[in-house]
């Protein structure tokens, strides 16, 4: 039997169809609803002549109408792309280029801008989702009436393209990465046992990967995702409490700012699992993590919309290995290459990227994934990640070589060490960051260190930041410094 995941949906509606799939605020949609709302839909797309192969751009904020569109495609063997909600029309009009679509859908927000890419594309349909007027076909399954059986696709193979998510790449050149039914199905699927279904509260939009891997796993047990509309403590710990979220995973930067909320503001009572990962995880909010939710486990995972797990560090293990992602997760196969690059081979793997054989070949070599990441292995064989294999700062369009900066300050009479990191700024994209161990008794200013290297460095690369630690962050194997892990450290604080 081949892993569809248009199947994931037939299975819910018919064990459990009362059950909730999916909420948004006070909103939910059962299992039942989700697949009798896709059979709606995907029987009005076939009409327009949508099917096996087609790719759909979607243009969408977070809604739980994007959900019965996404379930209609996968039954039709059509492929879901969505567009990142926030993009402009003219950089949506640039990513949409790429898929050659046969379908736009946009919400109500952006129907007016959406058909008009469309036509601008040369896309032949359009429609929208929401909004009582406005252009192109409207896809709610009321409205639409119409039959709600299932639909099938005999010539639809677990092989077959499922998603296409467009990820930006270190080039900035936009790409869109392949995952087939198959890999979805594995990337989700959790096993055979479970104590009780799982009620995952989501961070993620609607644009990204995560939100739909998620989704799909709480799926899997016949579960439920809890959605927000935007990824504020606020609103992540209401809809912990709202729906009894029993895991929650967030990046290290929204469990920062989760952590600033009053301990008992909401009932967390309920979170079993609390992971994160994506970025560099500091000990400190691990172990705070640990004080502010009792009773749960804690895990790191590291990965990529290209990858998929690629490792996991249990909760086991969390607090023992500091700065680790973990052992490879279960079906993963990692090496490092010659040069320290995180390699990776499973059966989670993007397929490559869409109508791009040249990034294809450079990101899959002999089947493994070349994550561009610098890895080390400890004597137990856990992973930390060092940084990039290209550790460019991109400031204000120019490139920095943050090694080039330090070798400027090596020698300045305040410092016992420094890294030099880029950390993510609204203006410049990053600012340069020096981050200084001081020499005992001294007080290094950032203007004496800009002064220091006026006549070694271009104005754009002087540090634009300090900050002042104790002890850089390094590796237990060969003492390299962790830039990845300075960095969140920064942002978190």
């Amino acid at each position: 039997m081949d892993l569809l995941i248009g199947n994931v949906f037939r299975r819910n509606a018919e064990h459990v169809p009362e059950h909730v799939a999916a909420s948004l605020g006070e909103h939910t949609l059962t299992h039942g609803q989700l697949d009798a709302d896709a059979n709606r839909i995907a029987h009005a797309l076939r009409a327009l002549g949508i099917g096996h192969g087609d790719r759909v751009v979607t243009w969408a904020d977070t809604s739980l109408a994007v959900l019965p569109l996404f379930a209609a495609l996968a039954k039709l063997g059509a492929v879901f792309a969505p567009l990142n909600a926030r993009l402009g029309a003219d950089e949506a009009a640039d990513v949409a280029a790429l898929a050659r679509a046969r379908l736009f859908v946009a919400d109500a927000a952006r129907a007016e801008a959406g058909e008009a890419l469309a036509r601008r594309l040369g896309i032949p349909h359009f429609a929208r989702l929401g909004g009582e007027r406005g252009p192109g076909l409207l896809l709610e399954p009321e409205a639409l009436g119409g039959p709600t059986t299932d639909v099938d696709t005999p010539e639809l193979r677990e092989n077959d393209p499922h998603v296409i998510f467009f990820t930006s790449g270190s080039t900035g050149r936009p790409k869109g990465v392949v995952l087939s039914h198959r890999t979805n199905w594995l990337r989700g699927f959790q096993g055979v046992f479970r104590d009780a279904p799982e009620r995952s509260i989501c961070m993620f939009p609607f644009f990204h990967m995560g939100a739909f891997t998620l989704a799909l796993t709480a799926w899997h047990t016949r579960g439920e995702i809890g959605l927000v509309e935007a990824a504020t403590a606020e609103q992540i710990l209401a809809a912990v409490e709202r729906r009894r979220g029993n895991r929650l995973y967030c990046i290290p930067a929204v469990w920062a700012r989760i952590l600033e909320t009053p301990p008992d503001a909401y009932d967390t009572s309920s979170l079993r699992e609390i992971d994160t990962g994506t970025s560099a995880t500091p000990i400190e909010l691990i172990r705070a993590l640990k004080q502010r939710f009792p009773g749960t486990v804690t895990r790191i995972y590291y990965g990529s919309t290209e990858s998929g797990s690629g490792t996991t560090l249990p909760d086991a293990d969390v607090l023992r290995k500091p700065g680790s992602a973990g052992l490879p997760s279960p079906s993963v196969e990692l090496r490092l290459s010659g040069a320290g690059e995180i390699q990776l081979r499973s059966p989670f793997l993007m397929d490559g990227y869409f109508d791009d054989p040249e990034a294809s070949a450079a990101g899959l070599q002999g089947g493994w994934y070349q994550t561009g990441d610098l890895g080390e292995l400890d004597d137990e064989g856990y992973l930390s990640v060092i940084g990039r294999l290209k550790e460019i700062i991109r400031t204000g369009g120019e490139s920095v070589a943050p090694n080039e900066v330090e070798a400027a300050l090596a020698d300045h009479a305040d410092l016992a060490e420094i890294a030099v990191v880029g950390i993510p700024d609204s203006q410049w994209g990053e600012v340069v960051c020096a981050v200084v161990v001081p020499k005992p008794g001294r007080k290094p200013r950032l203007e004496a260190l800009q002064q220091h290297c006026e006549a070694k460095l271009a104005g754009f690369k002087k540090p634009r930041r300090l900050e002042c630690v104790d002890a850089l962050p390094r590796t237990a194997a060969t003492g390299q410094v962790q830039r990845r892990l300075l960095v969140e450290s920064i942002v978190s604080a």
